[in-house]
């Protein structure tokens, strides 16, 4: 890495980057105006502000509390709002639609269908407007120039006890659209241990899943979705860094834990302006993703609620270059992290990294290097490590 502002990318760069998405909420980044145009056409009468721009704000302040269970208590108007098949296909597009815009290749986007049944829906209908609505997003973004594929992610909420039927769901519909599975929800008092015949049962089917876990909890929540459970990724995993001691002469010195995430290449779903709203960092400056990044953990980059966050991808990697002079380099290696850990097949993660990713960060390192003929060549921040 370095520090030469004339190495940094440009935001313009940033958003046509190609980027990885694995952590985003479907009912976490609706349009402001889609969830007005929704509200009314289903009567749903509890909106805080019925004016799209105001609306948008009030998600963001609401969010903004530094409590996770206060911040989870946003999602009841949207999910309000996506209990219709027509409303699910047309949140879905758009989700397609925006993350394809801001330059986001492959999504892995989640949602938990077993709160999207009042208007009488059944969990397969669910599934299957969301995948449908997928679809239509990926063919309207390629009718704007945009490619990208998006995945489904099927979460069960862990204070529920539907996570069994849940899983069973996303292994009927894995070669349909669905690539994994998840539990979410609010940590204190809901170990992901409670789930364990879900996960024994995905595991018998080889299937792939992640689970929330050290976002507002410690390290025993990361333990067990690790040991317990055998997840294949962490969704958040940000208080891994309370099993590292870093001395005042900056030497580190990582836990057993924190030491086999690392050894085992374990997948870390970094959200890092969500963290700063739930309270799991104080700034982005303090974000553990700035040491993690050094020790050379398997780091992500990624959205959680862009709706809440009032965030995208170009957003988050902003804050990441302006707070850690973090190059195109640094990028790529993020991205290539992100797509090694993809839920597809490994011949087409490969496909991705080897034909679109790196030689898209190949033509923007080509672009700067015209642009700034004569200055400091950036360091290789060794993006292929594993």
């Amino acid at each position: 890495m370095t520090s030469e502002t004339t190495n940094l990318p440009t935001s313009e760069q940033i958003r046509r980057a190609p980027k990885v998405l694995l952590h985003d909420h479907l009912d976490g980044g609706l349009r402001p105006g889609t969830v007005v145009d929704l509200a009314r056409e289903t009567g749903y009468a509890g909106l805080p502000e019925t004016d799209p721009e105001k609306l948008g704000i009030w998600f963001r302040e609401a969010a903004d509390s530094g409590s996770l269970e206060r911040y989870l208590e946003t999602f009841a108007h949207t999910c309000a709002v996506m209990q219709t098949r027509q409303a699910l296909t047309r949140v879905a597009a758009e989700c397609a639609e925006d993350l394809a815009a801001d330059g986001v290749v492959y999504a892995e986007v989640r949602y938990a269908p077993e709160q999207h049944l009042e208007a009488g829906l059944t969990l397969e209908e669910v599934v299957e407007a969301v995948n449908d609505g997928f679809r239509e997003g990926e063919r309207r973004a390629k009718a704007n120039g945009h490619r990208i594929r998006v995945g489904a992610l099927l979460t069960a909420m862990r204070h529920a006890a539907r996570a069994l039927e849940i899983a069973e769901l996303a292994n009927r519909y894995r070669d349909f659209g669905v690539v994994g599975f998840d539990i979410a929800g609010a940590e204190a008092g809901y170990p992901p241990t409670r789930h364990l015949d879900a996960f024994e049962y995905l595991k018998r089917e080889n299937n792939h899943f992640t689970i929330h876990a050290g976002e507002a909890f410690g390290l025993p929540s990361i333990w067990q979705a690790l040991q317990w459970c055998g997840a294949d990724r962490l969704g958040h995993g940000v208080r891994i860094i309370d099993d590292i001691e870093v001395d005042d002469d900056g030497s580190v010195r990582l836990g057993r834990l924190a030491s086999y995430v690392r050894d085992k290449r374990i997948p870390l779903e970094m959200c890092p302006t969500s963290n700063l709203q739930t309270g799991a960092a104080d700034s982005y400056a303090q974000h553990p993703i700035g040491l993690l990044r050094r020790l050379q953990f398997r780091l992500t980059v990624n959205t959680d609620n862009r709706l809440m966050s009032g965030t995208n991808m170009s957003r988050e990697f902003e804050h990441l270059v302006k707070t850690f002079r973090y190059t195109l380099d640094d990028m790529q290696w993020f991205t290539v992290n992100a797509m090694k850990s993809a839920f597809i097949p490994f011949d087409e993660r490969l496909a991705m990294i080897n034909d679109v990713i790196k030689p898209e960060y190949a033509a923007l390192r080509a672009e700067w290097l015209f642009r700034h003929a004569g200055t400091t060549p950036a360091v290789n921040s060794g993006y292929d490590a594993v």
